[in-house]
């Protein structure tokens, strides 16, 4: 099958000819795909979860969850895009609702006291004194929800990380990315203080 494109998208037959690459685990077809079309289902993605961020770790999960069932793609049932928006829109819906049912944990102030007083934090993140104290706090605050919840059990609750994705009902590459992430905005956060 040729890969033509119409403008600047692929047509159906080229997008079929990626998904059947990528059933055969061509790496290079799979990143033609995503290039391809990321930026539709990243939009998707956001009108549903309504969060760039995680808009981002959605699509992230789709694109792994397209990448492992590229085989089961069926032309005749459909377009690629469409097929491969499916799978993003139900990967959206499924992760609100997990989220939905596992509330943001509440930071409480003392909490975050005591936190700083034993310094728990990693040592790039480490604070004392009331200032600081509250500092901390207001860079928490500018985290996502998510950030803020994978910080907040891993750091002031204990959970590890294949602790967290079961409580969060989250893959554990996602918790990790949003444990990451979430650090990096507090170091920047604090340091910018």
């Amino acid at each position: 099958m040729t890969t033509r494109t119409t403008g600047n998208a692929l047509s159906r037959e080229a997008l079929t000819d990626l998904l059947a690459r990528c059933a055969l685990n061509d790496h290079g077809a799979f990143e033609r795909l995503y290039q391809h079309t990321s930026p539709q289902l990243f939009g998707l993605v956001l009108r549903i979860v309504r969060e760039e961020q995680f808009a981002r770790d959605v699509l992230q999960d789709g694109f792994v969850k397209i990448w492992n069932h590229a085989g089961d793609y069926r032309p005749e049932k459909g377009s690629p895009v469409t097929w491969m928006g499916g799978i993003m829109r139900n990967r959206a819906i499924d992760l609100l609702r997990r989220r939905r049912s596992n509330p943001v944990v509440a930071i409480e102030q003392e909490e975050i006291s005591t936190f700083a007083d034993e310094q728990a934090l990693p040592p790039d993140l480490e604070v004392a004194g009331d200032q600081n104290r509250a500092a901390l706090l207001s860079c928490l605050g500018q985290l996502t929800e998510s950030q803020r919840q994978a910080i907040g059990l891993a750091y002031f609750r204990g959970l590890t990380h294949e602790e967290l994705a079961r409580h969060m009902d989250t893959p554990l590459g996602t918790v990790k990315s949003w444990l990451r992430r979430g650090l990096l905005k507090l170091r920047d956060c604090l340091e910018s203080r």
